[in-house]
């Protein structure tokens, strides 16, 4: 999902994506499972909850 846009993604519209329910335990869910993927610098957070893939 990541890798096929073209700009960097909200929390909301990963969650539209996965087609999980639209609340804010959702929103903290998906968000606090990217964080580690930053980290790990699989996805990066170019501002606070936009992911996008990293782009060498």
């Amino acid at each position: 999902m990541f890798a096929a846009a073209d700009a960097p993604l909200r929390v909301r519209q990963v969650c539209e994506a996965m087609d999980l329910e639209i609340a804010l335990n959702a929103f903290n869910s998906i968000r606090l499972k990217h964080k580690p993927l930053v980290k790990r610098g699989i996805l990066a957070e170019t501002e606070q909850g936009l992911f996008s893939h990293p782009r060498p």
